[in-house]
């Protein structure tokens, strides 16, 4: 579905569904009083699934750990590359594995050249437990060895992903010693031309075949 979008300052009932909380205890709550910048949808079709953004987002100055445990710098290792960016966390029992998953499946279709040209850069939201050597142990397994997971300061992360309308929340611990996070399911895709983020997708409504017609054009900077 291809969308054209405006931004909201803040969120709002009629984009509740931008965010939702997941974790390891379903209707846990995620109590948080911040209010996120999200991405509102103005219209839609039912054509495509990347969203076209009237006001394209700027790649964050951002510098993390990586998960060999080195200093990442998000603008300067991935500037005139197609960066596809989320963030998330691996103990997320459903979004974040399945937009992970399928953007393996659409990365390994891709040519040798292609693969070469596109980073995917998954920004943990629960750095106290997604180690660097977890988030690696992870990506590995429910992605691709080359995708690259960074881990760093809360509040950094959270300033980042504010900055691209992508809303989140600390994780919260229930009495039973469950854990339920709360994040945006944006994937952001950073155009190898100018950097900046044209085109946004759903992590829970976009497919492998979505990805997998769109990231060659993507990857020439192209819009879908």
């Amino acid at each position: 579905m291809r969308r054209r979008t405006v931004l909201a300052a803040a969120l709002s009932a009629g984009a509740a569904l931008t965010l939702s909380a997941c974790g390891s205890g379903a209707g846990t709550e995620a109590g948080s009083g911040a209010e996120p910048v999200v991405s509102v949808e103005a219209t839609a079709g039912a054509e495509k699934a990347a969203t076209i953004l009237d006001q394209p987002f700027a790649k964050p100055e951002l510098v993390l750990t990586d998960t060999h445990g080195e200093k990442f710098d998000l603008r300067e290792e991935t500037g005139g590359k197609l960066t596809l960016l989320y963030f998330g966390y691996t103990h997320c029992p459903d979004a974040c594995p399945l937009t992970v998953s399928n953007l393996a499946l659409a990365y390994k279709d891709l040519p040798k050249a292609d693969q070469d040209k596109l980073r995917f850069v998954f920004v943990t939201t629960d750095p106290e437990r997604d180690t660097p050597e977890e988030l690696g142990k992870w990506l590995r397994s429910a992605g691709n060895p080359d995708f690259i997971g960074l881990s760093g300061d809360y509040k950094t992360v959270e300033a980042a992903a504010r900055s691209v309308g992508v809303g989140m929340a600390p994780p919260v611990k229930s009495k039973d010693g469950k854990v339920t996070a709360t994040h945006g399911k944006t994937v952001l895709a950073f155009s190898p031309k100018d950097d900046t983020a044209h085109v946004i997708y759903s992590g829970q409504e976009a497919t492998a075949e979505d990805y997998a017609k769109d990231l060659p054009k993507l990857i020439k900077g192209q819009l879908p």
